[in-house]
């Protein structure tokens, strides 16, 4: 549900200002971020959508680790102030990649027990 979240309000339905922050970071142009923006909250939507439908898959809990992984390593990267606000990468990644690894482990327990 992170995901759906992360992809619908602070990318398509409104982009957020710490969206912009991580966009402009990059070096790209207003009209490349919002491109890009957008282009990540469809991908995000994607995604959630298909770790719904496939959350037993040891390949797409694989995917969502290292797509969270990734994404905390960016905003440690290019915007480090952002680890430490309220409701920040920390805080919401790490526990969701905890989650992903029991639920790895739980798929691999039953796909031997």
């Amino acid at each position: 549900m992170s995901w759906l979240y992360h992809g619908i309000f602070p990318k398509l339905l409104h982009i957020a200002p710490l969206e912009k922050a991580m966009t402009a970071s990059l070096g790209f142009s207003e009209e490349i971020s919002y491109l890009i923006t957008k282009s990540a909250g469809i991908g995000e939507l994607i995604f959630g959508l298909i770790f719904i439908a496939f959350y037993k898959s040891r390949i797409v809990i694989i995917l969502n680790i290292m797509g969270l992984s990734g994404l905390l390593l960016f905003v440690a990267i290019l915007q480090p102030q952002l680890l430490v606000g309220a409701f920040n990468p920390v805080t919401t990644n790490i526990p969701l990649i905890g989650l992903s690894l029991i639920l790895l482990s739980n798929t691999q327990s039953r796909q031997h027990g």
